[in-house]
Parts: C-alpha cells; structure tokens; sequence
C-alpha cells in the first residue's frame, strides 16, 4: 500500500490523472464482505477501462492473484501495461 501511495503522489504532482484502488485489502481493510471484493475487482476493471495506460505497482515483483487478473484484463483491451519493479 505504501508503494503505491508513493506512485499515486509522484504522477498526480506530474500532471497524471490516477485511478487508484480506493480501497486496499488486507490487514487493514476492515470488514469487507464477499460481494463487496466482488464489487471492488469490477470497478478496478471500470478503471481500466478509463485508463490509457496501467501501472503495476509490484514491490519485489510480486503480482497476487486479483492483479494478474487485471493485468490479463488490461492487455485484452489494448492497455499499455508497466511495472514498478521486474516481474
């Protein structure tokens, strides 16, 4: 989360708009329901969708399971696709 709070900053105070995950699941994430992350992993695909390019943000090249989805997502639909670190 932090890594992409550090990304999120860095383009928005270059001039990129950012669609980031409004949520981040996890330790923190609080009580989040079955049909929420449902939800959640539709509107990440919607943001793609408005997208013109995707950056992966994976520290260490770490990709879980619901980003390589997006990942897969993305190139399905032409988006130009990045990565922080090497997968």
């Amino acid at each position: 989360m932090d890594e992409m709070l550090v990304a999120n900053r860095e383009l928005t105070l270059a001039g990129v708009i950012v669609l980031a995950p409004g949520v981040f699941l996890g330790a923190d994430a609080g009580e989040i329901t079955d049909e929420q992350k449902v939800a959640l992993g539709d509107l990440h695909l919607r943001k793609i969708d408005l997208a013109d390019r995707v950056l992966i943000v994976n520290p260490g090249g770490y990709l879980g399971e619901s980003t390589r989805r997006e990942i897969a997502y993305a190139h399905a639909t032409r988006k130009p696709v990045s990565y922080t670190d090497p997968t």
